[in-house]
């Protein structure tokens, strides 16, 4: 019996196997893929544990190493990111324009006669009061109003004398005698106030017609520069600058540039001609350009008082003082342009100035030109708590979007997603990616991200050696 145990136990157990390899064969759709699964999630198990954030090997393929020298040779600036809120806008060309009745003004010959001195040209600038041109006199009719205020002058003075002597006579002259002198001097003397009138339309000076009536005439008229006086508040009012940059106290008089001359010297003129153009471009307007379409997006920020953005396309290095300014549009056009099917609109815009000095001859510089093109943000959409960082400083890999934090002479690169994007700005979610009170490089991402992808994760510069703060250290300050 035992025998028999021994012979058929090894036959039973070959006989159980092959009932499981059977079994397992012919039921393998069901098992297979739950084993396929658990090798997944182990192998996902261990790949997360290779490359979790704080293993050295993972993360240095997202980080770039800088000298100092390098950082500066890149011009890498860093600022600490906050949440912040930001307008969607619709961009709108537009262009600086003179504004009428604030920026131009001509000066016209008051007399008939002949251009006899030019004091100041082209780019000359000047002020109030002072002498632009020099006119001899050739209207007969002008002097004949002289000679007339002279003649009723004096007369005036023989009829007064003589109206003193007829009082002096206590009755020895008929009161009507008397009357009929004292009516000769009124009228007398409103034949004057007429020719002094009319003196003065012609820019005479009230000491001019004083030298008149003494017999004095006269044959030459300065041409002067005229005061802003209907203005609501004199031109040129703001802050000038020197040619150094630095702020200047505020003229209390407008500053007049001769824009164009009309006339030479030696030229004869007649009453009402144009002699020159004065510009003063203080106080100008930025025209846009829209579509009908959009106008209800005009309307809407016209009735909400929301300042549109002005980007006046200037160098990023320019010296001149920010722009603290709120453009609202103060006027929509009601008439569309039928060649461009466009309509305008327009907001006021006070310029900047400086003075410069060179060979005793003095030039306003303006910041901003009539015809400058410029580009109008017209708010549309509201994003709040997002990060708004300059074009610069996001890299774009296809459908990827990366910034750089700064850890020293460590550069992270992270991961984002970008909502919008214009010419200036990109708008990057808040949505954990970035952390705020992070550091982000401000620009030559796309270098960065380029140097990224060429390197092997882990290049030092040669004899230095990195510490665990991220910064960068020559070989030799180990030993300190």
């Amino acid at each position: 019996m035992k025998k028999l145990l021994q012979t058929v136990k090894p036959i039973l157990t070959m006989a159980f196997v092959a009932v499981l390899i059977a079994t397992g064969y012919f039921t393998r759709d069901h098992w297979l893929p739950l084993l396929q699964q658990n090798r997944t999630a182990r192998s996902d198990h261990v790949s997360t544990t290779k490359t979790k954030p704080g293993d050295t090997k993972s993360s240095a393929s997202e980080q770039i190493i800088l000298s100092d020298q390098a950082i500066a040779n890149l011009g890498l600036k860093v600022k600490s990111i906050q949440p912040e809120t930001y307008w969607k806008t619709l961009q709108v060309p537009g262009m600086v324009i003179d504004r009428p009745g604030h920026s131009d003004r001509g000066i016209i010959s008051p007399v008939d006669g002949v251009v006899e001195k030019m004091n100041y040209f082209p780019g000359d600038t000047v002020h109030p009061g002072d002498v632009l041109y020099t006119i001899r006199i050739l209207s007969e009719s002008l002097q004949q109003t002289q000679t007339k205020l002279f003649k009723d002058t004096q007369e005036t003075k023989l009829v007064e004398s003589k109206k003193k002597r007829l009082e002096s006579a206590k009755g020895a002259i008929p009161g009507s005698r008397i009357i009929e002198v004292a009516n000769e001097i009124t009228r007398l003397k409103v034949a004057i106030k007429g020719y002094q009138q009319e003196l003065l339309n012609r820019e005479f000076t009230q000491k001019q017609l004083k030298e008149i009536a003494a017999g004095n005439f006269v044959k030459e008229l300065n041409i002067r520069v005229p005061s802003q006086t209907n203005e609501s508040r004199p031109m040129g009012t703001s802050a000038v600058m020197q040619a150094t940059g630095k702020d200047v106290k505020p003229e209390s008089s407008p500053i007049f540039e001769v824009q164009e001359s009309k006339v030479d010297l030696g030229q004869q003129v007649k009453t009402g001609q144009m002699l020159c153009l004065l510009a003063n471009h203080q106080l100008l307007s930025i025209e846009g350009r829209a579509f009908r379409d959009e106008i209800p997006l005009l309307e809407r920020s016209m009735k909400a008082g929301w300042p549109v953005e002005i980007d006046f396309q200037e160098n990023v290095f320019t010296d001149w003082l920010p722009v603290n300014q709120n453009f609202l549009i103060q006027h929509l056009a009601n008439v569309i342009d039928p060649v461009n099917r466009t309509f305008a609109f327009r907001m006021p815009l006070e310029n900047q100035s400086r003075v410069v000095k060179q060979n005793g001859r003095t030039q306003v510089l303006w910041r901003f030109r009539p015809g400058q093109k410029v580009r109008i943000l017209i708010r549309t959409k509201k994003l709040e708590n997002v990060f708004v960082l300059p074009t610069d400083a996001v890299a774009r890999d296809n459908a990827e979007a990366f910034v750089f934090l700064q850890n020293v002479n460590t550069f992270q690169r992270k991961a984002v997603r970008v909502l919008e994007r214009d010419r200036r700005y990109t708008v990057i979610a808040n949505d954990g990616s970035l952390i705020p009170g992070s550091f982000v490089v401000q620009s030559s991402a796309e270098q960065l991200n380029r140097m990224l992808k060429s390197s092997s994760g882990n290049d030092l510069p040669e004899g230095y050696h990195i510490h665990a703060d991220g910064s960068l250290h020559k070989n030799e300050d180990e030993g300190k």
